[in-house]
């Protein structure tokens, strides 16, 4: 009989602690609201759309039942390394990484607060190595891809100079995605008959110089999804349009802010899909590790031309290319 008695003890005492740890876990959950931090690498309109978007999206499904936390890394992933140990300090419920050092950064803070990336190229290349695969990423890390369609830049470079013989590609070597970029393009032009030649900056101080080289050797510059050039596009500019030598971009906001067309993704799409794999995950409970990546598709790509440049270099849109 006693063992009996001591045995119902225990079960309602391990019944009371159960409750109790659960209570404890999740105290903030009971009115509903939620914290996110977002760590953006830096500024510029590409990234600055996608943290738009994804906001958005979680603030169209909860209201003011979200705070957001934004912090610029300002280029430097030691910055996104710190911001986002505020963010585990501050016991977020997510955090937003925007852009691939920012969730590299993130990934190797925590391995427990889920993560949702976006404005990254590859998760799954060695440059990276975010997830195990696009499928099934594995971990606490999950987002939203924003690979370009090279294939359709060199199309566009085609019908755009088709005197062009040359081109220069031209990205940050500092940058894992622009580097799996650059192999790509050096690819696909040189198979659609462009003679390539590869410059590559290392950081800011050495734009102009790149730039300067990339005029005097090619007929046209190509800039894949590139951190560091979106954010020094009017450095860009004011080098390769006085030269006459048009800058085909991989993405939209490259092309607003100096360079001369580009078939894009929108960022504030993204985001927005971003910012609804994240509800999933913060409010409905899907698991990181089993949710895929996500891709842009081919009617999410956009013709996106900057007219003053165009005009500038004597271009015009092709009409098979206007909608």
């Amino acid at each position: 009989m006693k063992s009996t008695i001591k045995k119902i003890i225990a079960l309602v005492l391990a019944a009371v602690t159960l409750l109790s740890l659960t209570a404890c876990a999740t105290p903030e959950k009971e009115d509903g609201t939620y914290s996110v931090g977002i760590v953006q690498l830096m500024q510029h309109v590409a990234l600055d759309q996608a943290t738009k978007g994804f906001q958005d999206a979680l603030t169209a499904k909860l209201g003011d039942k979200v705070t957001f936390d934004v912090q610029l890394a300002s280029g430097e992933q030691t910055n996104c390394t710190t911001i986002v140990t505020k963010f585990i300090n501050d016991k977020v419920d997510l955090i937003m990484a925007n852009a691939t050092p920012a969730v590299i950064a993130a990934k190797e803070a925590t391995s427990t607060i889920p993560i949702v990336g976006t404005s990254v190229t590859d998760y799954v290349a060695k440059e990276a190595a975010i997830v195990a695969s696009n499928e099934a990423p594995g971990g606490n890390v999950t987002g939203y891809s924003d690979l370009s369609d090279i294939a359709a830049h060199v199309d566009l470079s085609k019908k755009l100079c088709p005197e062009a013989k040359t081109v220069a590609i031209v990205y940050c070597s500092a940058e894992p995605n622009s580097v799996i970029q650059g192999n790509q393009a050096e690819k696909l032009f040189a198979e659609a008959g462009f003679t390539t030649v590869t410059l590559t900056a290392s950081d800011v101080t050495t734009i102009a110089s790149v730039v300067n080289s990339a005029c005097s050797q090619a007929d046209m510059i190509y800039i894949p999804t590139d951190n560091l050039f979106a954010e020094n596009m009017e450095a860009v500019k004011n080098i390769a349009e006085p030269a006459k030598v048009p800058v085909i971009c991989g993405e939209g906001g490259m092309v607003q802010s100096g360079g001369t067309a580009t078939v894009s993704i929108d960022y504030y799409t993204l985001g927005f899909r971003a910012g609804e794999m994240a509800y999933s995950i913060m409010v409905e409970g899907a698991d990181p590790a089993k949710t895929p990546i996500g891709f842009m598709t081919a009617d999410d790509m956009e013709l996106v031309v900057n007219e003053e440049n165009m005009a500038a270099l004597g271009l015009t849109v092709p009409e098979d290319m206007k909608k």
